[in-house]
């Protein structure tokens, strides 16, 4: 799976979001925190904000927050949210692809990659992640022995 910098991006600012849950934060202070072009921000949080994720309060005292309380919300939505389907092949949904011959079983390889990437972004909360408290079959997962080893 890769991460586009949209998506990266969108996921650090609704952490910070998350930290100062329900306060507001402004894009300034989240592009400054995170040290993110402040432009591209602003996109990505007008995409969370179409998306429901997150809210905007116009005016000198404005800014930006959650629109739900961060355990609520989880890594996968604000993915989809900037970036769309967890998992395309060819701009396809994986139970939409369709082979012959030798590989005929491929579309069942592409729906179990989602779904096993769906386990682990759709269960892990901002709170998740700000906690550092993942659940335990995430957690297990980044104890493995290659698991942070490049491939």
């Amino acid at each position: 799976m890769q991460i586009s910098a949209r998506g990266d991006y969108a996921v650090r600012a609704a952490l910070s979001l998350a930290t100062a849950y329900p306060s507001l934060m402004s894009a300034q202070t989240i592009a400054s925190e995170q040290d993110m072009p402040r432009k591209f921000l602003e996109a990505v949080l007008a995409d969370l904000r179409r998306a429901g994720i997150v809210r905007a309060q116009r005016g000198a005292e404005g800014g930006y927050t959650l629109a739900h309380h961060p355990r609520d919300i989880t890594i996968g939505s604000i993915l989809r949210a900037v970036d769309g389907p967890l998992a395309g092949v060819r701009g396809l949904r994986p139970e939409e692809t369709k082979y012959v011959g030798a590989a005929e079983n491929l579309p069942r390889l592409w729906v179990a990659v989602r779904a096993a990437v769906r386990e682990v972004v759709d269960e892990v909360s901002l709170t998740d992640l700000v906690s550092g408290k993942m659940p335990a079959h995430v957690r297990k997962l980044t104890t493995h022995p290659d698991a942070w080893e490049p491939r």
